[in-house]
């Protein structure tokens, strides 16, 4: 009786350590068979930060990882050619993407997760970013990406501040059609509506073009000759919108609020020439969107809402040298 009570426990054993459901590192196992592609949204610091965040979390969970090529300009014409070249290799499970339209990428995005890969996007969405509610574009697992609205309005917040509360401000954007900066004019404006003495002139799209920025905003300002702050709500209108106030003189007098840690911004504000910088959490998005993309691969599981909403940072003169701060800066 007790040889055979001596064999059933040894084949219990055998069992138990075999059974994928007590085995340890079943999750690391899981993830090593899982390829994550990148299709980043152009070649920026923004997103080579976002990428090292990608790299440092595939390492760590063993996934496979394919980066696509940098566009040198924002847009599909530049994206599109780029990612169905990647994703024509084959062997994705799940791809990570900064679509560059809210509309236009989303008949190529659906036959490439008709053919089987999982979609998480990030930075930017499709559409008005809720994938939960049924539409043409609701088939991405997740939206990872920075609150722009949210963004936006306390961007003009802290610009309300530095002016005092009154006078004219614009804002020198991007690109129609892209939800990121779409989302942070949305907020911009409203955050400015909410002071009475305070006037939103305007907005210019530069097509991430910095002399571009330079010449609209240096329009801008002939224009309004008594306007006292300008918003750049990336790096390319960030750089473009400083400059043109140091070409006119007016440093310090119109105070610059931008968007984007860059190493270059962070230079400008210690100089004095910008005196607010948003900063976004890229290497946070694209570890996030690593570490989902793992989840869903293994589980099943998916973000409550289908959104990862990370947090942003504000830089400024008084903050700009504090060791906590130094992680926020993009690095390529």
């Amino acid at each position: 009786m007790k040889r055979t009570l001596g064999i059933v426990s040894a084949i219990f054993l055998v069992l138990l350590i075999a059974s994928p459901i007590f085995a340890t590192g079943t999750t690391e196992k899981a993830s090593k068979a899982v390829t994550v592609a990148f299709m980043p949204g152009v070649a920026d610091p923004f997103y080579y930060t976002m990428e090292r965040g990608i790299r440092a979390k595939a390492k760590e969970l063993g996934v496979n990882l394919i980066v696509g090529d940098y566009p040198t300009a924002w847009g599909p014409a530049q994206q599109v050619p780029i990612l169905e070249a990647m994703m024509a290799k084959g062997g994705i499970d799940v791809l990570l993407i900064a679509p560059t339209a809210v509309d236009a990428l989303i008949a190529p995005l659906k036959k490439i997760y008709d053919s089987g890969v999982q979609i998480i996007t990030v930075d930017t969405f499709l559409g008005d970013g809720d994938y939960t509610k049924t539409s043409n574009y609701s088939f991405p697992l997740a939206f990872i990406g920075t609150d722009n609205v949210l963004g936006g309005k306390q961007v003009a917040e802290h610009l309300a501040k530095l002016v005092g509360e009154k006078g004219k401000v614009f804002m020198e954007n991007t690109n129609p059609g892209v939800s990121s900066v779409q989302g942070r004019l949305d907020g911009f404006k409203a955050g400015i509506a909410e002071y009475p003495n305070m006037t939103f002139v305007g907005t210019d799209y530069c097509m991430d073009v910095q002399q571009t920025a330079i010449d609209q905003v240096s329009a801008a300002l002939q224009k309004n000759p008594d306007m006292v702050g300008i918003f750049g709500c990336n790096v390319f209108t960030a750089q473009g919108a400083y400059q043109a106030v140091v070409n006119a003189g007016l440093t310090g007098a119109v105070k610059v609020v931008t968007w984007d840690a860059t190493e270059s911004l962070i230079a400008a504000l210690k100089a004095g020439q910008v005196d607010l910088i948003l900063a976004q959490k890229p290497a946070q998005i694209g570890s996030l969107g690593v570490e989902w993309a793992v989840k869903y691969m293994t589980d099943k599981s998916v973000p409550p809402g289908k959104k990862v909403i990370p947090g942003f940072e504000f830089f400024t003169k008084d903050n700009v040298d504090d060791p906590d701060m130094q992680q926020w800066i993009y690095k390529k």
